[in-house]
């Protein structure tokens, strides 16, 4: 592959990076093996599961946001015909507390509602409908509380938890307070609380062993963290628990809430039958982690060219009941808080606090998609300010290999973040609608729609988003894959759990690319295998992929040294090619099956890639592996009169690394666009006063595929990080943080009217003030 950027004149016209199409291997648009079985509706995910004298399970949640609990009577649910258990905190045998970072959550409430939807008690029954009726006939007694919804108020606020409201706090100082610019631009701006709504709702089955222990199918996507944390719930050994990872029906965030399956592990544990969850929408909605409700303040100051001269910001997580993953989250909001531009003066405040809201985790680029929203508007603000093209602000402050970043970490890996933003502008724009009259215009509303013609403005936006890749401060993150062989059949041994990132495809292509072998296959994930980590932020494609690698470059050595010793000459004289291993000069033609001689040969080995560190006392520090762009130049449609908007075509420009499968990619950079466009213009989990709202998905609006606008997949630079397994870098974050302040920045050049908030208020777009 060139470093040279690929144009595309179709949505999904990636194809045309592959000069010369092959079968298999790296750079090619080799298949998922599971994409039929998906297709056709025959792959078994976890809610398909079942098992002999299976058990249904069912939880009794909290109506309430905040209540102490004076009472808990299960009499009445465990008299219930059919009812085999009700398990609530006091049966809970080991820890009663869990948490991936912080311990802070409990497996059943005890004393407190910290939120609405917590678990109270968990039932087993021999039919589902029992189990819910079992669930509600539990009594219980509560002292509602006043709850803390505002992240605000949660400073002065009583303590929510033993360890306080304040989760983090990240004060970051870089270059000079007294610094100031010749123009000054000033906003605030609050992000909405999207949800990962996943295809599949949460499903398990946990199945007792007679050794004590138990197993747990279900869709992990961190097998290994999830054993320990059940493990020392139920008060056993790690060795006791096994998790198995059944079909993933697609992750956007952390797929499966420990708070699911501790407790089927415990019924499963009480009664000694295999026991069943499925939740329901509303469960999903009330039990998982959302994205953080973010407020943030900003003042830019620049000369009188535009090119910046300091940043200041406060950046407020509302992390919801308990921490999760909102350390982490925070210091990617701090972290790159100015984004992908060069500041020199820089001062952050970053907060993280507990409040009664639903929790907050994991969802792709935490913390550095909201401040993009707001650092991208504080651009178009200056850009106006001083009558200068959007694009054209940007391009003049935009950063590159070599500068440094607020957190004092210099750039060492591929930065093309202004050739990425230059492709977009210079994209040819979609043709208006006049221009095409034998068309039907697609009004805001939509065909049926009842604006008119004469209210629409058109409008233009452009964002640049950076995220980073593997985990942070120090994370240790490291992989182990065993690739095996036999009777020219391969096999990888791997728990990195493919979330529909396609990690199970990679791994295909690396061993036959490495080897030469056609016939892959990656055997399913279970916590018997040594661990690879959680499936978050692009880390499997460099640490679990690099393990691969490795592993399979070593069996290469094991299959090659024999010949090169008899025929007298290195290993790197010798090559394998569709199964074929053949020396430079010709002398050596033999098959891989051949060479073997009925023997198995096999490899393990790790991949770690190189250390961060914590930001310090000043928000200093190397904290991150490396870094991705991505840049995108919106058009959208705007009823001034209606508000309503329309996405007519997203072009985008990534930094991708290396194309190690351009079908796969093009369907991530796709759906990370689309999964941004939901978090500008529809995707808002609303609570009032603590409680959900409409937690189904009528009344949360995810986008269809007839809100899925023309993406133009512009330009891929291939400009190798040489730290990185294959040079590779994450495609899904990148466009999911960058599309919600692209969709903003072209509603304001079409309206001329403030966008700070998202998503996107109808009021914003006719003039109504935003609160």
């Amino acid at each position: 592959m060139s470093s040279d950027a690929t144009t595309a004149t179709t949505p999904t016209a990636l194809d045309a990076v592959e000069q010369e199409p092959v079968a298999h291997g790296l750079g090619s648009s080799l298949p998922p093996t599971d994409a039929r079985a998906k297709t056709e509706g025959t792959f078994p995910y976890a809610a398909d599961l079942w098992a002999e004298g299976l058990l249904w399970a069912a939880i009794l949640r909290s109506p309430h946001p905040h209540a102490r609990i004076l009472s808990i009577d299960t009499t009445a649910a465990a008299d219930m015909p059919g009812v085999r258990a009700v398990v609530t905190h006091a049966d809970v045998p080991g820890e009663a507390t869990y948490g991936r970072t912080v311990a802070d959550r409990p497996v059943f409430a005890a004393e407190l509602v910290r939120h609405h939807g917590e678990a109270i008690a968990a039932v087993a029954a021999d039919h589902p409908d029992t189990a819910r009726l079992a669930a509600a006939a539990i009594t219980v007694e509560y002292e509602v509380l006043e709850p803390v919804t505002d992240p605000e108020k949660a400073f002065a606020a009583e303590p929510l938890h033993p360890d306080g409201n304040l989760i983090r706090h990240i004060p970051l100082r870089y270059g000079e307070a007294e610094a100031t610019g010749e123009v000054v631009v000033e906003g605030l701006y609050r992000i909405g609380r999207q949800d990962t709504a996943p295809i599949g709702a949460e499903a398990g089955l946990a199945v007792p062993r007679p050794d004590g222990g138990v197993e747990i199918y279900t869709a992990s996507t961190d097998p290994h963290t999830d054993r320990d944390l059940a493990a020392a719930c139920f008060g056993l050994s790690p060795d006791q628990v096994k998790v198995v990872v059944t079909g993933v029906p697609g992750a956007t965030g952390d797929r499966e809430d420990p708070g699911f399956h501790i407790p089927l592990g415990l019924l499963a544990l009480r009664t000694g039958c295999p026991v069943k969850l499925t939740a329901t929408r509303e469960e999903s909605f009330l039990g998982h982690a959302h994205r953080h409700p973010t407020l943030l303040r900003y003042r830019h100051h620049a000369d009188a060219e535009g090119r910046l001269v300091k940043v200041e910001a406060q950046i407020l997580l509302d992390a919801g009941a308990y921490a999760d993953a909102s350390a982490e989250s925070l210091a990617a909001a701090v972290a790159f808080a100015c984004g992908p531009y060069v500041v020199p003066h820089a001062f952050i405040e970053g907060w993280a606090v507990r409040t009664n809201n639903p929790p907050s985790g994991h969802v792709r680029g935490e913390g550095a998609m909201q401040v993009c929203a707001a650092y991208e508007a504080q651009m178009d603000k200056l850009a106006a300010k001083l009558g200068v093209d959007p694009a054209e602000i940007r391009l003049r402050n935009v950063l590159a290999t070599g500068d440094i970043l607020p957190t004092g970490q210099t750039v060492t890996c591929p930065a093309p973040a202004a050739e990425l933003l230059a492709a977009v502008r210079d994209f040819p724009l979609p043709s208006l609608p006049m221009d095409t009259p034998e068309e039907d215009w697609l009004l805001p509303g939509g065909p049926e729609g009842a604006g008119e013609p004469g209210a629409v403005r058109r409008g233009v936006g452009y964002a640049l988003g950076m995220v980073h890749m593997l985990g942070a401060e120090g994370a240790d993150e490291v992989s182990t894959a065993t690739v095996r062989v036999q009777d020219g059949v391969a096999t990888v041994i791997c728990s990195a759990v493919d979330t529909g990132s396609g990690f199970s495809t990679l791994a295909r292509q690396i061993v036959q690319e490495t080897l030469g072998l056609e016939e892959v296959h990656v055997a399913s994930v279970d916590t018997d295998q040594p661990p690879a980590g959680p499936a978050t932020h692009g880390r499997h494609t460099w640490v679990s992929g690099g393990a691969v690698e490795r592993a399979a470059k070593m069996v290469r050595t094991q299959l090659l040294q024999p010949l090169a010793h008899k025929f007298g000459m290195s290993t790197e004289l010798l090559q394998i090619t569709d199964g074929k291993i053949t020396s430079y000069d010709g002398v050596l033609s033999t098959t891989v099956t051949e060479a073997m001689d009925g023997k198995e040969l096999w490899a393990t080995a790790q991949c770690r890639p190189h250390p961060t560190e914590p930001l310090d006392e000043s928000g200093q520090g190397d904290a991150f592996v490396g870094l991705a762009f991505c840049a995108i130049r919106a058009v959208v449609d705007v009823d001034i009169e209606l508000g309503a908007i329309r996405v007519v075509e997203m072009a985008v420009a990534q930094d991708v690394g290396r194309i190690l499968n351009p079908a796969q990619l093009a369907t991530r950079i796709e759906a990370g666009v689309t999964q941004g466009i939901g978090a500008a213009l529809t995707e808002n989990l609303r609570t009032a006063r603590g409680l959900v709202r409409h937690p189904d998905l009528t009344g949360y609006a995810l986008p269809t595929s007839l809100d899925a606008p023309d993406i133009r997949i512009v330009k891929l630079v291939e400009e190798r990080d040489v730290v990185a397994p294959f040079g590779a870098k994450p495609a899904s974050a990148a466009p999911v943080v960058t599309a919600p302040a692209a969709v903003a920045s072209a509603v304001r050049a079409a309206t001329g009217r403030p966008v700070n908030r998202l998503p996107i208020r109808p009021q914003a777009a006719v003039g109504v003030p935003n609160s």
